[in-house]
């Protein structure tokens, strides 16, 4: 049984960062490739950034030189340090874990505000 949960979210100014967390548990996070998606309102979920156990790592375009993701297989985390943060990065920030299927995470807040 994989669980993931995030934190870290909250609201910050244009131009701010945040970095958000997600801890997963179970024997295949450190194989499986992970990643956080987003989700504004009436928006379709959109892949921001994933990151495979090799440590190999896609990001969308609309975030690409802001944000930065990373994981610690040792402490089964993944984590999304977000800078120069817009208005329109305003959603609920996804952790995902794929292995034959796909994991998500709770969801976890972040507006910014202009």
């Amino acid at each position: 049984q994989v669980q993931l949960v995030e934190s870290g979210g909250g609201l910050v100014q244009a131009g701010g960062s945040l970095r958000l967390s997600c801890a997963s548990s179970g024997r295949i996070s450190g194989i499986a490739t992970m990643g956080w998606y987003r989700q504004a309102p009436g928006k379709q979920r959109e892949m921001i950034a994933t990151i495979t156990s090799g440590a190999t790592t896609t990001y969308a375009d609309s975030v690409k030189g802001r944000f930065t993701i990373s994981r610690d297989n040792g402490k089964n985390t993944v984590n999304l340090q977000m800078n120069s943060l817009k208005p329109e990065d305003t959603a609920v920030y996804y952790c995902s874990l794929r292995y034959l299927r796909t994991y998500w995470g709770q969801g976890t807040q972040v507006t910014v505000s202009s």
